[in-house]
């Protein structure tokens, strides 16, 4: 007699399931998340009865198991915590033809020397994969390539060839045979990378995921995705510029929101080590509405140019914000215009960051409002001025967190002129060469660095 067959409804947002479609969630509330899976109800994953858990006490473990090794790109191994750890599981983001593989195919040039890889790719046939291989120069060493979609067969392959490091590019296109549903669906992912996540535990296999990014910005699939795996990493950036961001959205062995900057080349990706000073390269001279704020993105300063337009509004005034948070923009421009005593309602606001760089730290308020209040009273801030401060309701600016630290990457790239909070919380060290501008609110800000003359 034939199985009967068992339907269930799962929420791309949070994984739970429900036996009855619904509009909404009834777990986390989402709309239009819940898609269907058929399950055999004959079926089922198959345990072995020889096999018994057995329970460890915590304080037996040794913590040592932890073991590093370099990828071979710095920039990648600063994101990871140091380098990838040996039976991780890592997930890259991004958007398509961004970089994703040629990072992963760069990282095999340079750990394909001292240990084996298997590369399986879902997306590009052999013949294709080693045309890009040898544009960017990835020879020999022990690399291994599987041009194939089905999991069965490329958990037969990694299991025979028992390499230290596997990449899948991309889990969109992996399939198992034994679901009806299409590769990519929410339960293909789901259960693909189940069985990725299982056979890369046992083997203590370092295993890296390539994801695609929907139109949300975030990977495509279900969001349960993202807490199976071990750390999530994004790679953003326009494509029409070239540099490029890595950034550590989720990180069990390292510290989360650390970035590595690239910048893509005619022969690949090259590491930028110093980033600040690529965000600033190319900044105008005593021209109005620029200032430089200087962010904390996981263990490292980085300094970067925020730009403001405003202009007189013909229609609507408009605000847009491109590295900035929309919303924190236009709470800026109010403070401004009912604290800062600038008539900004009725102007179009632009605000740009240079370079791709997303500033969602709140230290980086100040240095905003000052390049608005300079583009609206159109006069310079002058090219040695950085600000560092965040900006409450009514005015106030707030002390942030390494402020030392801050103060003396601005100082090493040469800025004479910083403005600061009046009340900080840590003892400042005095740093030779830089001046230090107190103030208590934007009011004072803006009167210390754009007094009439």
């Amino acid at each position: 007699m034939a199985n009967k067959q068992k339907t269930v409804y799962i929420c791309s947002e949070c994984g739970s399931e429900t036996p009855n479609w619904a509009g909404k969630c009834p777990s986390c509330g989402a709309w239009n998340t819940l898609a269907e899976l058929r399950l055999d109800k004959a079926g089922g994953r198959a345990r072995d009865p020889g096999r018994t858990p057995k329970a460890k006490k915590l304080a037996d473990l040794d913590s040592a198991e932890e073991i590093r090794f370099s990828t071979g790109i710095s920039e990648f191994d600063r994101v990871l915590g140091g380098g990838a750890v040996c039976g991780s599981l890592v997930l890259v983001g991004g958007a398509p033809g961004i970089g994703k593989s040629t990072l992963l195919l760069q990282m095999c040039a340079a750990s394909g020397r001292e240990r084996r890889i298997l590369y399986v790719s879902g997306e590009e046939s052999e013949r294709q994969l080693k045309l890009r291989a040898d544009r960017l120069g990835v020879y020999g060493g022990e690399l291994y390539v599987l041009a194939e979609t089905d999991l069965d067969s490329i958990l037969a392959a990694a299991e025979s060839l028992k390499p230290d490091i596997v990449i899948i590019d991309s889990i969109q296109t992996v399939s198992n045979g034994d679901l009806s549903s299409a590769p990519g669906s929410i339960t293909q992912v789901r259960e693909c990378t189940m069985r990725i996540m299982r056979l890369c535990k046992e083997n203590s296999l370092t295993t890296f995921v390539v994801g695609h990014i929907n139109k949300e910005g975030s990977i495509a699939g279900p969001k349960v995705l993202e807490h199976m795996v071990d750390c999530v990493l994004y790679f953003e950036g326009e494509r029409s510029t070239s540099f490029r961001i890595l950034r550590a959205a989720k990180n069990r062995f390292g510290s989360t929101n650390e970035i590595g900057v690239f910048e893509m080349a005619d022969n690949g990706l090259r590491c930028v080590e110093n980033p600040s000073e690529m965000l600033l390269s190319g900044r105008p001279v005593n021209s109005p509405g620029t200032c430089v704020a200087c962010v904390i993105e996981g263990t490292r300063p980085i300094l970067a140019e925020v730009q403001a337009l405003v202009t007189p509004a013909a229609y609507n005034a408009a605000r847009r914000s491109n590295g900035v948070d929309y919303n924190r923009a236009a709470m800026l421009l109010a403070v401004l215009e009912k604290r800062g005593g600038l008539s900004v309602a009725g102007c179009d606001s632009y605000i740009n960051v240079i370079g791709g760089l997303t500033l969602e730290e709140p230290a980086a308020d100040l240095a905003t409002s000052l390049a608005i209040a300079s583009s609206y009273l159109d006069r310079p801030l002058g090219a040695d001025l950085a600000a560092i401060g965040e900006i409450g309701l009514s005015g106030e600016i707030r002390s942030v967190s390494a402020l030392n630290q801050r103060l003396s990457e601005i100082s090493r790239l040469g800025f004479k002129r910083c403005v600061i909070p009046a009340h900080w919380r840590d003892e400042i060290r005095p740093i030779a060469g830089l001046q230090l501008l107190p103030a208590q609110n934007i009011s004072e800000a803006i009167a210390a660095v754009l007094a009439r003359e």
